[in-house]
């Protein structure tokens, strides 16, 4: 990527990821981490309803297909919803390494225009891990894989306890979750999110 700051740069005491032994095989889908999510929830109805799966090592793959409610210019996906797409794919990497975390910083590059209508393929990996600190950079490509690249991001994530989503997130929304009897679908509600 070009021009990534200082702060998405790993230290020098940073370490290779280790995808955690209970992450989702290769090629598994990840699914939803919460119904409600713009970026991979079911229940939005202009969400991107984003579908990810696990790759190899810390990595994951992801596609989408923009609608014409992810409009910016006529015809053409909106800036920010090709960044949330990527938000969301990085973020995804979190559940490979089964850790709770936030986005701290997010640098986008914008290499070419989106249609409306086009399949973005999205590839994201972790590139380092320090402290609470996750490094990951991630790719979208119209089409398909080997498709032209359209957008590129790097990120920086922070670990963090599940009761940052507790002590910020709307009351309502927060019971709903914390009151879902499926285990891994309340565990997975507060997984990643900004």
């Amino acid at each position: 990527m070009s021009g990534t700051s200082a702060a998405l740069q790993p230290p020098a005491d940073a370490v290779t990821p280790v995808r955690h032994p209970d992450a989702p095989a290769p090629g598994e889908p990840l699914g939803a981490h919460y119904g409600q999510c713009f970026g991979c929830g079911g229940e939005q109805p202009h969400g991107l309803h984003l579908e990810a799966r696990a790759g190899e090592g810390v990595s994951i793959t992801a596609e989408f297909t923009v609608q014409a409610a992810h409009q910016g210019a006529p015809g053409l996906a909106h800036g920010g919803v090709l960044a949330t797409a990527l938000d969301e794919a990085l973020g995804s990497l979190n559940w490979l390494l089964r850790t709770i975390a936030v986005t701290g910083r997010l640098e986008t590059d914008f290499v070419q225009p989106v249609p409306v209508g086009t399949l973005l393929h999205l590839e994201a990996e972790v590139t380092a891990v320090a402290g609470r600190k996750i490094y990951c950079t991630a790719t979208g490509r119209i089409g398909g894989p080997g498709g032209p690249v359209a957008v590129r991001a790097d990120a920086l994530f922070v670990e963090v306890k599940v009761d940052h989503f507790i002590d910020h997130g709307r009351e309502e929304e927060i019971q709903a979750a914390m009151s879902d009897p499926d285990q891994v679908r309340r565990a997975r509600a507060f997984e990643v999110n900004p």
